[in-house]
């Protein structure tokens, strides 16, 4: 049973290593903004979101590219590298979960159906594994309000 559980790690570690990159550099002066929301802003639902990205390029997840990666949001959590999984997703990769949007395809906007109320935004982009860049390419946190 022990050798079972040796072997069947040994192989978790193998498939997985390639998605614990972390190394994948960030280019100089990348920066990742919201086009059209500011902090502050309060907005009608559903609510569209434009990605701006400067001093890199977008490239679908799995795309192994230099100087490209491809948008995430994160939506009423903490900023990205803090929270109880912060220091987490900064290794291992961006969940896919409600608090996280994964846009692996490419795309450079959203439209999202908020419910009334406060909400936390933040953009980052992820590698080709859906790791943050070092140092990671991300937004400034904004909080909007829906109406």
């Amino acid at each position: 049973m022990k050798r079972i559980l040796s072997i069947t790690a040994a192989a978790f570690m193998m498939v997985a290593a390639p998605a614990l990159a972390g190394d994948t550099p960030a280019p100089e002066g990348a920066a990742v903004y919201f086009i059209n929301l500011s902090d502050g802003d309060t907005v009608s639902a559903p609510v569209k979101v434009n990605f701006g990205l400067a001093g890199m390029g977008v490239a679908p997840a799995g795309t192994e590219k230099e100087k490209t990666g491809h948008h995430h949001l994160l939506i009423d959590r903490p900023p990205l590298g803090e929270g109880p999984d912060g220091a987490e997703e900064l290794t291992y990769g961006i969940p896919a979960d409600d608090h996280h949007k994964h846009f692996g395809g490419g795309q450079t906007e959203v439209t999202l159906d908020l419910a009334p109320g406060q909400h936390t935004l933040q953009l980052v982009m992820g590698d080709m594994n859906h790791v943050p860049h070092e140092p990671p390419v991300a937004s400034d946190v904004i909080t909007i309000t829906v109406k």
